[in-house]
């Protein structure tokens, strides 16, 4: 049997969904290990325990799953029209009854008889440990929900006219969401939720120093694989290392998800175009490089215990990588009379000063960390 909305998948979704499954994970790793040398105090909530299964326990899961059901055996029985346009049928009414029916009464049941299970004669209620590491589903979820709408935001700032033309199309596009845009609005939803939970924000910024630049990472392999317009400025030299593959040196992004560029002979249907002349493959590069970056994060997160200098490490090696694959990456440049600057290389560079000022002032502030009674 052939699917044929595989063959149009969202690779760069994919992969940003990779990345922040990826990045729950590790700081889940790194909150534990905090936990257990007592630096991050457990929230302590009162539950109610063995209440009555009521009508609430079900119905979300039940209306969650018929949704699920709905969209994703209609888009594995899809046809022709549906590969041609995934996204619009997302967001349209078609879809599988049946299997919304199915999955929904499947999901309902299994909520019910987890709280059912759970039942007693007489509710309690209970003081339970909260930990740390528990609230990460919330703090990932957050920070996904504040990074695109900031990168969206900031993309709309660095290329204003396209976004004046089209407001609607590029706020709900795939493409189009700038880095820097992400971090500040990801950032913000999490300063927040710490806020509201007690959470110590400097020993969870250490502990996202290594979650984010991992995040990164993998999130441009998507970029890359799926050509979103984050490519580097034309490289027309030839490859100085016949082992290296082409792609490695200079690519012209074929198929690219933009549809940028020339059509490609005898390529039918949609993403049938590649640019007119190869360029510097940044995406790929800053895999590379931030992978490098995270595993240096990554030994130095047991080394640096002074709270908040390990996040003013991530913030200054982010500023670095950026800064310089800026030089040979396409974006929208600002007049600054003497200077033409690209909002990242504005932004990295605040970020880079940022930084060291952020590292002296923890270094100098603080002597032992505190660990949590």
């Amino acid at each position: 049997m052939e699917w044929p909305f595989l063959s149009v998948l969202q690779t760069f979704g994919f992969f940003v969904a990779v990345a922040f499954l990826t990045c729950a994970w590790v700081l889940s790793l790194e909150l534990k290990r905090k936990d257990k040398e007592g630096l991050m105090p457990a929230e302590i909530i009162e539950r109610e325990v063995g209440r009555k299964v009521t009508v609430q326990d079900w119905i979300f899961n039940a209306i969650l799953g018929f949704v699920l059901g709905y969209k994703l055996l209609g888009l594995f029985l899809s046809g022709a029209e549906v590969a041609a346009d995934p996204q619009g049928y997302l967001f349209s009414l078609k879809g599988h009854l049946l299997g919304g029916l199915l999955l929904g009464a499947a999901m309902g049941w299994l909520r019910y008889s987890e709280v059912k299970q759970q039942e007693l004669p007489e509710p309690t209620i209970k003081k339970i440990r909260y930990p740390v590491y528990d609230h990460v589903s919330n703090i990932t979820g957050l920070a996904a929900i504040g990074g695109i709408i900031g990168a969206k935001v900031f993309n709309a700032l660095e290329t204003w006219n396209d976004f004046i033309n089209d407001p609607i199309g590029n706020l709900f596009s795939m493409s189009g969401l700038t880095f820097y845009g992400g971090l500040i609005g990801g950032a913000a939803t999490v300063i927040w939720y710490c806020r509201r939970h007690k959470i110590p924000l400097l020993q969870l910024l250490d502990c996202m120093a290594p979650t984010m630049m991992l995040a990164y990472a993998l999130g441009r392999i998507g970029c890359q694989m799926a050509g979103d317009g984050d490519w580097g400025v034309p490289n027309l030299k030839p490859n100085p290392i016949s082992w290296l593959p082409d792609w490695m040196w200079s690519f012209k992004y074929p198929h690219n998800v933009n549809s940028e560029g020339v059509a490609i002979p005898g390529c039918v249907g949609r993403y049938c175009a590649e640019l007119p002349q190869p360029v510097w493959p940044t995406p790929f590069y800053e895999t590379v490089i931030c992978l490098v970056l995270f595993s240096v994060i990554w030994m130095l997160r047991k080394r640096v215990g002074k709270p908040g200098v390990l996040f003013g490490i991530y913030l200054l090696f982010n500023g670095m990588e950026r800064f310089l694959i800026e030089k040979i990456r396409v974006n929208t440049k600002y007049d600054l009379g003497f200077i033409q600057p690209t909002q990242a290389e504005i932004i990295s560079t605040i970020m880079m000063i940022a930084a060291l000022v952020w590292i002296w002032y923890f270094n100098r502030r603080n002597t032992e960390p505190k660990v949590a009674a």
